[in-house]
């Protein structure tokens, strides 16, 4: 619904004025779902190497995109610069490789060759800036694991990995406006896979940016979502299904300037949804009398910056930004080794001395937000920042919950008591199992039981929940989303069900807001078994992954429960924010929660409520 709402929208651009409002409307929101972007510092840039090549030279530099946060990088430039001409330039932001911008060196040579310099910068997570070291040093996970690792710190903030790698390349282009022999009015950008993206994001958020070229990244949400899934961190940003933000419009955002789409046949990234993007953002630069400044090069080659890549590419930032357009030609390409194009003296910026890495970014933000939190919890903002936290959460009140379809599924009779087997679906096509535990001898007791890892965890006999039937209790266990039988096989080092939570967060939601429903249905529904509307009497019990939902449904429904029993300690956002190396957390997330709440103020939330 939402990709067809979205397309609905498109098809309205007929005139200009329609166009530049959708530009300003998406690149505002873009903005906004970023969060609050930091203040430009002094770059305090170092040049730290020379190297001579064929027909290039190449400067290594540091830089600092924000104070003492340093990002290494590699500056290619023409071998025979003419000291009275500045020429234009080209950001390389990099893909997903381990090594960073060692691994993008022909497409910079191949720049530099002709004419253009080349900017190819670290990202966070690769090269020499891995946030995530091990004893020795050495960066204890890959890219993508480390991004999403430290996009799960980012999210409570209101942050997203993505807004250090934007605005990394945002400074990256303020440097190079900063030098002498580069002109600021000639800016291209070009990238491949992880790179494409980031420069998808920048060509569409920086209008320095007058060429770009994305790479084996383009192909509509629609096919993305179909083939090979959302990918990590950065590459989503909140919200944007919903809001109508699809791939397209990364193009579209920047229109009517020139913007060259690199795809490749074989790629995992959909070639049909490169098509798609191309067509749509061909109508519209041919709406604005521009047709011409919008192509898209298909090579029949695997996932990479190929050699037919490069050459399309480094031909068409000639043509727009140096007004020639004549083919090119790439003969052998000699590369360096990577301890040639090393910046830093140990190989990796934060072993430097006073370096600060993303989370001590994080945590100095958190800090800020701190003040706010506490205020939120003053007894004259009670009621608002319940309210906030159902905003933010995306729970809707109990009295606005369906109540939920009921299948029976049969019937297990053990020792003293029975169990029915039930399904419950609160909305359609979510199916949550649950058993549902029957003493011969009720106390009128009733416990809503809620592990992590499903219902049947502590479901054997002699187990935790048998114990609390024998002494009269009725039981319902229930599979919340995502867990036991409703859970997939994606689990990795940064947790279960990662698509489901990433799809979630584009589409505005998290999965500890729909846990929460769930939850609340649930409890509503064995309140009102065998007895009608027994409210007030739930006991919650919860376990593991189940722990920050079950606090959020005790916080904002209190009246529906008795009591809350945590099977373990109760988590905190702020230690994710202060440690991406914790795993497994990013179910735990909502977006910018940590601008009203931490988890711990929900407990003391339902405390202050049942003690009243």
């Amino acid at each position: 619904k939402a990709f067809d709402r979205r397309e609905a929208q498109y098809e309205k651009l007929k005139t200009d004025e329609q166009i530049a409002d959708y530009q300003a409307r998406l690149r505002h929101f873009f903005f906004q779902q970023l969060g609050r972007l930091p203040e430009r510092t002094p770059l305090n840039p170092r040049v730290v190497g020379k190297i001579n090549g064929d027909g290039y030279r190449i400067e290594k530099i540091i830089f600092e995109s924000q104070p003492k946060h340093f990002v290494t990088a590699l500056l290619y430039l023409p071998a025979a610069e003419n000291d009275q001409q500045k020429i234009p330039a080209v950001l390389v932001p990099c893909g997903h490789t381990a090594n960073g911008k060692i691994g993008y060196q022909k497409s910079c040579i191949l720049l530099a060759k002709n004419g253009l310099a080349a900017f190819c910068y670290d990202p966070i997570g690769q090269g020499e800036r891995y946030q995530i070291l091990d004893e020795t040093g050495k960066p204890r996970y890959k890219s993508t694991t480390e991004h999403t690792l430290i996009g799960a710190g980012c999210i409570p903030l209101g942050r997203n990995a993505a807004t250090f790698r934007v605005w990394d390349g945002i400074r990256a282009l303020d440097y190079l406006c900063s030098r002498d022999d580069i002109d600021a009015t000639r800016l291209g950008c070009t990238g491949n896979s992880g790179g494409g993206r980031l420069t998808e994001y920048l060509m569409a958020l920086d209008s320095r940016i007058v060429c770009a070229a994305p790479g084996c990244a383009v192909t509509s949400f629609r096919r993305r979502l179909e083939t090979k899934g959302p990918g990590d961190a950065e590459q989503n940003i909140f919200g944007q299904i919903a809001f109508g933000m699809d791939n397209a419009d990364y193009v579209i955002m920047r229109a009517p300037k020139p913007t060259l789409l690199l795809s490749a046949t074989r790629d995992f990234v959909d070639i049909q949804g490169a098509w798609h993007v191309f067509r749509e953002a061909k109508r519209v630069y041919t709406r604005m009398g521009f047709s011409e400044r919008v192509d898209l090069v298909e090579a029949d080659e695997k996932h990479g910056f190929s050699q037919p890549l490069r050459v399309a590419m480094v031909r068409w930032m000639r043509r727009w930004l140096l007004k020639i357009d004549e083919p090119i030609t790439e003969s052998d390409i000699e590369t360096h080794s990577a301890d040639e194009l090393l910046c830093t003296p140990k190989g990796q910026v934060l072993l430097m001395h006073g370096s600060r890495s993303v989370a001590d970014l994080n945590v100095e933000y958190d800090l800020q937000l701190e003040k706010q939190r506490q205020e939120s919890w003053l007894p004259a903002n009670h009621d608002k920042t319940i309210r906030d936290i159902r905003q933010i959460a995306g729970v809707r009140s109990l009295d606005d919950l369906p109540r939920p379809a009921v299948r029976d599924a049969g019937t297990i009779k053990r020792g003293g008591y029975n169990i029915e087997k039930i399904v419950l679906q609160p909305e359609p096509d979510i199916w949550l199992p649950a058993l549902l535990f029957k003493p011969t001898r009720p106390s009128g007791k009733r416990v809503l039981y809620l592990h992590g890892k499903g219902k049947s965890v502590d479901a054997q006999p002699d187990g935790p929940i048998e114990r609390l039937v024998q002494q009269g209790s009725l039981v319902l266990a229930v599979d919340l989303r995502g867990t036991g039988e409703t859970g997939g096989n994606n689990e990795n080092t940064w947790g279960g069900n990662w698509e489901t939570i990433f799809v979630s967060y584009l589409l505005g939601k998290s999965l500890v807001g729909m846990r929460t429903e769930d939850i609340l249905v649930a409890a509503r529904f064995l309140s009102e078994r065998e007895q009608k509307d027994n409210r007030g009497s739930i006991h919650l019990i919860a376990d593991g992954l189940a722990i920050p939902p079950s606090i959020h449904a005790a916080a904002l429904e209190s009246r529906l429960f008795a009591s809350l029993k945590l099977n373990g300690d109760c988590p905190t956002w702020k230690s994710i924010v202060a440690d991406p190396s914790e795993t497994g957390r990013l179910a735990d997330t909502i977006h910018g929660a940590l601008e009203v709440y931490d988890l711990p103020d929900l407990v003391a939330a339902f405390r202050r409520a049942n003690k009243d």
